[in-house]
């Protein structure tokens, strides 16, 4: 089983610091994939055959969040996803920004529906058979019944399944990033989904090597004290993933020839 004990380590951050994964144990993360069904599944197939030509003990995938909106197929990548089956690692998934404005315009709460739209949720609504322009005419209310409507119940359970943070030994993994200087077990959902700054300037030690998406960067953003691999899947048809095993981190992604 994975640990997902975190571990508090020294507060003096050093460029010879090393971080490492559990003995025994493989982590793919893979950065936002924004409704490219496409990708999902190249990279799936990249990942099936790295375990195939480096067997391991125990590996697990985890989704940093942003399955949806904006790409073409949130529909088809949620479908994938959450009926999964007879894949060679664990998956997990934590819950993106965008899945929570979905949520939350599924709820019917106020102020929410029509920013999601604005906010690449038109897309998300397309694939479901929805078409972006009557919902932009009508009210929440009748918003959400749409969606619901539209939506399988299996998507929306899934999506509640989602988790905020996940440690893999001195890795923490996150959506968005954290707020410097607050403890892990402290971190509020909000920022865990939505940080930008003062998160990405920070160049304290946060305790662990924290890996995130959220925020696109022009190739894997690597700090001393985090990881962004937000590659900008949508725009840009490179879907990347941080793979770590013990003191190793290596990348995969789409589009290459890794």
């Amino acid at each position: 089983m994975f640990s997902k004990l975190f571990r508090r380590m020294s507060a003096n951050l050093s460029s010879t610091r090393s971080f490492a994964g559990p003995s025994g144990k493989r982590l793919y993360a893979i950065g936002d994939v924004h409704g490219r069904l496409d990708l999902v599944d190249e990279l799936l197939g990249r990942i099936e055959d790295d375990i195939a030509d480096r067997p391991v003990e125990t590996a697990a995938v985890v989704f940093l969040g942003d399955l949806i909106d904006r790409g073409p197929d949130s529909a088809g990548v949620i479908e994938r996803l959450q009926s999964l089956r007879h894949f060679p690692a664990k998956t997990l998934f934590l819950l993106g920004n965008h899945e929570e404005f979905l949520l939350r315009a599924l709820a019917g709460e106020p102020g929410i529906a029509h920013d999601w739209l604005g906010f690449g949720g038109d897309a998300c609504a397309e694939s479901y058979g929805i078409a972006p322009s009557a919902l932009k005419a009508i009210d929440e209310r009748r918003i959400a019944e749409l969606l619901h409507a539209a939506i399988p119940v299996a998507h929306v359970e899934f999506l509640k399944t989602f988790g905020d943070t996940f440690a893999f030994g001195d890795y923490l993994l996150v959506h968005a990033g954290i707020r410097p200087g607050v403890p892990i077990e402290q971190q509020q959902p909000r920022d865990l989904r939505w940080i930008r700054q003062p998160f990405l300037s920070d160049a304290h030690d946060h305790g662990c090597m924290v890996i995130h998406g959220h925020t696109i960067s022009d190739g894997v953003d690597q700090r001393l004290n985090r990881i962004g691999i937000d590659t900008g899947a949508y725009r840009t048809g490179i879907l990347t993933a941080a793979v770590i095993e013990e003191e190793d981190l290596r990348f995969l992604a789409t589009g290459t020839s890794q």
